[in-house]
């Protein structure tokens, strides 16, 4: 995830774009669809990181296990910043960087196994899925590229630059353009089956909910997209239409972070919100009472916990049921870097350079490890190691 303030706030005053019906070009039916999501989510195997937050709910936990003593295993030098969060599977991490490269590296030696060039920035964090990597870029091209040939499967173009990463719902891949549109592409053959048009820049990634089965009526599937136009939208993936918008008082710059029926986000209003998807309507708000800084960073969801950094310096754990604060932890220096909870730790990156593990009961330091160099990209996980990337273009990697 990357910075976005600057070109937003000049763009706060522009013509709002008028929201349109988005309608499919092709449907398929509700529950051929949830059969096709159900095996998307078990498709990110045990101990994978297969996407920016580790699975379509965007909760940012790992079901691996790190060691009590974290040591570094190795660094990769990429030719440009690292802002986006690495992909791990099967024993390869990928990985964007600001000179336009996708890098394949091997997980363990941390050696460059493959490359795939771009002719832009690459910021958005890649997202794999059946033996494809999916990112965007700063020309607003969105790439499929298949990992067994390291060739381009096929891209799509867009009218504004791509930060957002990619989620995946059965066959469809999904993602946001900062020329205002969420889009939803077949993933195997690249070809758009509906866009949905917001009123500002779509930065964030989209989570994918599925709504609980009733007795009368089968599940359905949702995006969920928190934007830079201020509102939190419920999506219908089956035709793109519309079925909820929550005003959420301030643009958003974080993805949403999925919990059953509840959807949490800090936003540029100096807020983390809990909104509740069965009323939408939000369940609570949370500010500091002295320092209030915008919130740029995703949630991290513990069992019963919201832990978020904040450009206040501050890491926040809030009750996911009343919003009411467990903990804080002050991080001398503001934090854009999304936390990610391993067991009953929780890791994130400071603009200081400093990577950090806090306990997840009382929010104490536990280890920390500092890099010299600004971090904005977000932790990944998987097999026993960590990885975050720096504003220098280094890749460490812990276990």
């Amino acid at each position: 995830m990357n910075r976005f303030i600057d070109r937003q706030t000049g763009e706060r005053n522009r013509t709002r774009l008028k929201k349109s019906k988005a309608t499919a070009q092709w449907r398929v039916p509700a529950t051929f669809l949830t059969l096709l999501l159900l095996l998307s989510i078990t498709n990110a195997t045990l101990g994978n990181w297969t996407s920016f937050r580790g699975n379509p709910q965007l909760t940012g936990a790992a079901d691996s296990v790190l060691p009590d003593n974290l040591q570094l295993l190795w660094t990769f030098q990429a030719g440009d910043m690292i802002e986006s969060t690495a992909a791990i599977v099967d024993g390869t991490v990928y990985i964007g960087a600001l000179d336009g490269i996708l890098y394949a590296i091997d997980a363990q030696t941390g050696e460059k196994r493959w490359t795939y060039q771009t002719n832009s920035s690459i910021k958005a964090s890649p997202a794999i899925h059946d033996g494809v990597v999916y990112f965007g870029d700063g020309d607003g091209v969105f790439h499929a590229v298949d990992i067994n040939t390291q060739k381009m499967k096929w891209q799509f173009s867009t009218e504004g630059e791509i930060i957002s990463s990619a989620n995946f719902a059965g066959d469809r891949v999904l993602f946001g353009s900062y020329d205002g549109f969420l889009y939803c592409l077949n993933r195997e053959s690249g070809e758009l089956v509906w866009k949905f048009e917001t009123e500002g820049y779509v930065h964030g990634t989209p989570g994918v909910w599925m709504q609980s089965e009733s007795e009368s009526d089968a599940a359905a599937n949702f995006v969920i997209l928190t934007g830079c136009d201020s509102y939190l939208r419920v999506i219908n993936i089956d035709d793109g239409t519309q079925t909820q918008q929550v005003d959420l008082g301030a643009y958003v710059g974080a993805s949403p972070a999925i919990s059953q029926d509840q959807v949490y986000c800090g936003t540029y209003g100096t807020e983390i919100l809990g909104i509740a998807l069965d009323s939408g309507e939000i369940a609570w708000r949370y500010r500091h009472p002295k320092r209030q800084f915008p919130f740029f960073a995703s949630a991290a969801l513990t069992k019963d916990s919201v832990i978020i950094g904040g450009r206040d310096k501050m890491v926040h754990a809030l009750s996911q049921e009343t919003g009411e604060p467990i903990w804080t932890y002050t991080a001398k220096a503001s934090i854009e870097s999304s936390a990610v909870v391993v067991g009953t730790r929780v890791f994130l990156g400071t603009t200081r350079g400093v990577f950090i593990a806090l306990d997840i009961t009382n929010g104490e330091s536990v280890w920390e490890f500092a890099t010299g160099s600004s971090i904005v990209a977000s932790p990944s996980v998987s097999d026993g190691k960590i990885y975050i990337g720096t504003e220098d273009g280094i890749l460490y990697c812990f276990g």
